[in-house]
C-alpha cells in the first residue's frame, strides 16, 4: 500500500482530497494521522517524511510568498526518500532545478483550471471548499468581460472532480506526467454566458472593459469582488480583489486558464461533472 502525506492538510481543498484519498477504491494506506510540523525545520521534515511514497504540497501561496516553505518540503523529501511530489503553483521551478542533472524526485503540477464551485457563489457545493467570487456573479447575473476577448476559453473544474483525479494519480503505478493538466470543461466566456442565461433566467448583466485600462491596473465598472480568502487580511483585501480580476482577465485573454487534459487521458474512464448539469444543480430553486 502507498504511503501518502499531505503538506498542508487542513486546507479546504487539502480536506476534500484527504476525504477521496480515502475511498475503498485506491490501495492507498488507511487512516489518516495529523501532524504539526515546522516548514521551516528541515530536519524535522525530514524524519517527518520517513516512509512516505507519494508527497502532496497545498501550501497556501499567501501564507508563503518566497517558497521557503515549498522549497524546505522538496529537499526535505528528497532527503528522506519520497519518490513522488505535487508541488503548489511555484514550487514546479525548483523541482526543475534540483531534478535538472539528476532525476531526484518524480513530480507534477496538477491544474484544473478555475474551480467550477466558485460559480455558485455565495452557497456551497463541497464539504469543505467554500465559494468565492469571481467576475461571473451567478448570484446577480452580471459579469465582466475584456473587449475584443469575449470567445477566451476558461477551463472549469468542480473540486470534487479535482479530488477524484488526485486519488486516481496518487494510486498510478506508472510515471507521472510533469504536468498535471484536468479539464473538467473548456467553454469560452460567451458560451459560459449563455449558461447562465439558461441557469438563472434570463440574460447576464455584462460590463466591458478595455486591455489598455487593465493593463494600466484600471478596472473601472460598477461592482467588483468583496468577499476574500480566508488567508488575506482586511487590510490586503481590496488591492487583492482588483488584482484577481485584472490578473483573470489579463490571463484568460493569453490562454492561462485553458488547462491541458494529461490527466484526462490517464484516467479516459472518468466523467466530469459537466458545467451545466453543475450549475442548474447549484442554482435550483435559489432566487
Amino acid at each position: 500500500m502507498v504511503n501518502v502525506a499531505v503538506a498542508g492538510g487542513s486546507g479546504q481543498v487539502a480536506r476534500e482530497v484527504i476525504d477521496a484519498l480515502e475511498s475503498p477504491n485506491t490501495t492507498i494506506a488507511p487512516g489518516v494521522r495529523w501532524q504539526t510540523v515546522d516548514y521551516g525545520d528541515k530536519a524535522g521534515l525530514i524524519d517527518a517524511l520517513q516512509g512516505i511514497h507519494t508527497l502532496l504540497s497545498f501550501v497556501q501561496l499567501l501564507s508563503d510568498p518566497d517558497q521557503a516553505s515549498q522549497k524546505n518540503l522538496i529537499d526535505a523529501a528528497i532527503s528522506s526518500g519520497v519518490k513522488r511530489f505535487a508541488p503548489s503553483e511555484y514550487g514546479r521551478e525548483y523541482l526543475r532545478q534540483v531534478n535538472k542533472n539528476e532525476n531526484k524526485l518524480q513530480y507534477t503540477l496538477f491544474q484544473p483550471g478555475l474551480f467550477l464551485d466558485y460559480l455558485a457563489f455565495p452557497y456551497k457545493t463541497a464539504k469543505y471548499f467554500d465559494p468565492l467570487q469571481t467576475i461571473f456573479d451567478f448570484e446577480h447575473r452580471r459579469a465582466i468581460v475584456m473587449e475584443g476577448h469575449e470567445d477566451a476559453i476558461m477551463t472549469l473544474t468542480t473540486v470534487a472532480d479535482l479530488a477524484a483525479v488526485v486519488a486516481r494519480a496518487v494510486d498510478y503505478d506508472s510515471r507521472w506526467p510533469e504536468t498535471g493538466g484536468i479539464r473538467g470543461n473548456r467553454i469560452t466566456f460567451s458560451q459560459l454566458l449563455e449558461v447562465g442565461k439558461r441557469v438563472r433566467g434570463r440574460s447576464f448583466d455584462v460590463e466591458k472593459v478595455k486591455v489598455e485600462d487593465l493593463e494600466a491596473g484600471r478596472l473601472e465598472t460598477s461592482w467588483g469582488l468583496e468577499a476574500v480568502h480566508q488567508a488575506v487580511s482586511k487590510e490586503e483585501a481590496s488591492t487583492l480583489l482588483k488584482a484577481v480580476s485584472i490578473g483573470i482577465l489579463l490571463s484568460s485573454s493569453k490562454g492561462a486558464w485553458d488547462s491541458s487534459d494529461e490527466l484526462n487521458q490517464l484516467f479516459p474512464d472518468y466523467e466530469f461533472t459537466p458545467v451545466e448539469d453543475f450549475l442548474a444543480k447549484a442554482w435550483e430553486g435559489k432566487p
